[in-house]
């Protein structure tokens, strides 16, 4: 096969090879062990690969056809770039990597659509002008149809919207875990956010050399190479960086953010809706507006009951959800309860149970030959970082100034 190695063909070459070595592994991996986010973002690994393309195969001879032809009549009759696609598979990789319970749905191929659609006009072009024609027809042969003005557009303008769409999801999803999770700091998924500051760079270097182009400025090709290695070097971190933090999900949760519908039980009388059930609420907060009573005393007691006697928070992969199916109620009003009742998020509520279980055992001698992690570890921390923090955050102090010399 025809190329035409120098520094600009060769160096994208490589990104190109271990691109498509973690592409490989990642598809390897979501296969064998059924994870959805690892195959989401295989199929953007392999797409950036393919964006680099025009440019390393272009610096190797194929575009100018003096050597091969056929290399020229591929560049233009393959669709190379796909920002249609990219797009939407960035917003399901972060969907599936932070949900675990998420299942793509047949309404989910619509977002698909109009990436579907360019490489099926791509096909009909090849074949007209290839099998029937057998000349340049549809495409003319001067122009690359993936650099087109109104492709660009539509592919900036698809990956804004999904991104934001990443962005606003995340954002969510942060604020979720610390009310659903007893776990939250181990979920927290700062990965996210940086793969996410990588796809906003490589929107906006992307807008900065269209615009540039609009307004006049002359990006010659050699330039314009620069941005495609920054492409090259951005994604080679999404590679690195996405596997080493591709793990497997133990606990299945839903992030589901309006799934509550079950109904509240409030003593021996079932709330069937949640408006029942915050007229309640509002009745005992316009009685007494203190924050303790804005929730029936009964209610806390039966959360505090089922936390202490039962020693849930012991369980280091405990949610909101399964102390709401231990009280019989409903997730997302237990979840108002805590706040209301107790001031404080159903992480930092169930962790202030672990940290007062540490406390507890620290004064006490008989467990003075035991480690403080070991202590730690059974009140249901499940990592030093996590303990450390919570710790100080409700003591503010450190654990060694409760432990007895």
């Amino acid at each position: 096969m025809y190329f035409n190695f120098n520094w600009r063909s060769g160096l994208l070459l490589i990104f190109f090879v271990h691109g498509l070595v973690y592409a490989f592994l990642l598809l390897n991996k979501g296969i064998k062990k059924e994870t959805k986010s690892d195959l989401w973002l295989s199929a953007f690994l392999f797409l950036s690969i393919l964006f680099i393309c025009p440019w390393m195969l272009g610096y190797a001879g194929w575009y100018n056809g003096k050597e091969c032809m056929e290399c020229r009549n591929f560049m233009f009759y393959m669709p190379l770039t796909h920002p249609l696609l990219m797009a939407p598979i960035i917003f399901y990789y972060i969907k599936s990597l932070l949900n675990p319970s998420f299942e793509f749905t047949k309404k989910d191929y619509w977002h698909f659509l109009p990436g579907v659609l360019y490489i099926t006009w791509n096909i009909i072009v090849a074949v007209t002008d290839n099998l029937f024609v057998k000349g340049y027809y549809l495409m003319d042969g001067e122009n690359d149809p993936d650099f087109q003005d109104w492709y660009i557009a539509a592919g900036l303008l698809s990956l804004l919207a999904y991104l934001l769409l990443s962005l606003r999801f995340y954002k969510q999803y942060r604020n979720f875990i610390v009310q659903e999770l007893s776990f939250a700091d181990n979920v927290q998924f700062e990965w996210v956010r940086n793969f996410l500051i990588a796809c906003f760079i490589y929107f906006f270097s992307t807008l900065l050399l269209n615009l540039l182009n609009v307004f006049g400025f002359n990006i010659e090709y050699t330039t314009t190479w620069w941005y495609y290695l920054l492409f090259a070097l951005l994604f080679y971190y999404i590679a690195i960086m996405g596997y080493a933090h591709s793990i497997d999900q133990k606990k299945k949760y839903s992030l589901d953010f309006l799934r509550y519908q079950l109904p509240l039980q409030l003593d021996n009388t079932a709330i069937q809706t949640e408006e029942a059930a915050f007229e309640i609420i509002k009745d005992a907060a316009i009685a007494n507006p203190k924050p303790d009573a804005e929730i029936p005393e009964q209610w806390k007691t039966k959360v505090k009951e089922a936390i202490e006697s039962k020693k849930m928070y012991q369980d280091p992969e405990l949610t909101l959800t399964d102390l709401a199916l231990e009280l019989g109620t409903n997730a997302s009003l237990l979840s108002k309860i805590i706040n209301r009742s107790f001031g404080m998020n159903f992480n930092d509520f169930i962790n202030l149970y672990r940290v007062e279980s540490v406390k507890s055992k620290l004064a006490d001698p008989a467990n003075a030959h035991l480690t403080i992690m070991s202590l730690a570890y059974d009140a249901g921390f499940n990592s030093k970082a996590t303990f450390n923090r919570a710790f100080k955050k409700h003591t503010g102090a450190n654990p060694s100034e409760y432990q007895i010399k």
